[in-house]
């Protein structure tokens, strides 16, 4: 009876290192290959798949750089153990390059991510957490007082991190960081705007609820508590 691991019988010559790719990723979601588990060489691989050495090892690298293999000389190519920020990066790649109506998205997921950061914060910040909040949040505060465009922005950056880390979510971090930078000139134009008009003491109650929120483990938060923050209601989205 054959016994070869199903991951490792022959392919078709179509597309084949991202064949290759689909049939290390499906031997790992099966586990037939574990976390921790040395894959085959790229001569067994080559074999067993009955494809090109260079096929093998561009689909290698692949994995390698999306963090889901391990290159270690010269004892092989690993299954990785743990998580990394770079299996994010296609993803985040994705985010950066749609074309689809990219800013009504951009906000859609800016409300969603932040809604899911400021509910995991409320339950698992610790006492380090809400003390780096307290602190950003005392520094906004300042900024605010100042009222300097860019010290704002920089110190409304320094909150939102220190939020996300208190979410103890690395996946919601990177996501999160990322998102930042995308609407980055969107929030510029906001600080601008509601300091012209002088609502930035706006900007700090909105802050506060968050900080307040995370400090009195606030389970029962409405969902009005994100969408309140953003100020789109001033008119900066019509901007040029």
């Amino acid at each position: 009876m054959d016994d070869t691991k199903e991951f490792l019988r022959p392919i078709d010559n179509k597309s084949v290192v991202q064949r290759v790719i689909n049939r290390l990723t499906k031997a790992m979601i099966d586990k037939e290959l574990k976390l921790g588990d040395r894959i085959p060489t790229e001569i067994e691989l080559a074999n067993s798949f009955g494809v090109g050495r260079n096929s093998i090892r561009e689909a290698i690298k692949i994995l390698a750089a999306f963090g889901v293999l391990e290159i270690r000389r010269p004892e092989g190519t690993f299954v990785t153990t743990g998580f990394s920020d770079k299996m994010l990066d296609p993803l985040l790649y994705g985010i950066i390059l749609d074309q689809s109506n990219s800013l009504e998205s951009l906000k859609e997921l800016r409300e969603w991510m932040d809604w899911g950061i400021l509910r995991l914060a409320v339950v698992k910040a610790d006492d380090s957490d809400k003390i780096a909040l307290r602190k950003s949040f005392n520094e906004l505060k300042l900024a605010l007082e100042e009222g300097d465009v860019t010290q704002i922005f920089d110190a409304d950056n320094n909150f939102h991190s220190a939020l996300n880390a208190a979410a103890h979510n690395p996946l919601f971090f990177k996501i999160a960081d990322l998102i930042r930078n995308l609407t980055g000139e969107i929030r510029i134009r906001t600080i601008k705007s509601m300091s012209k008009l002088g609502k930035l003491d706006e900007l700090e109650t909105a802050h506060k609820l968050f900080l307040d929120a995370v400090e009195n483990r606030k389970s029962n938060l409405s969902r009005d508590i994100i969408a309140d923050s953003y100020f789109y209601d001033y008119g900066v989205l019509q901007q040029n």
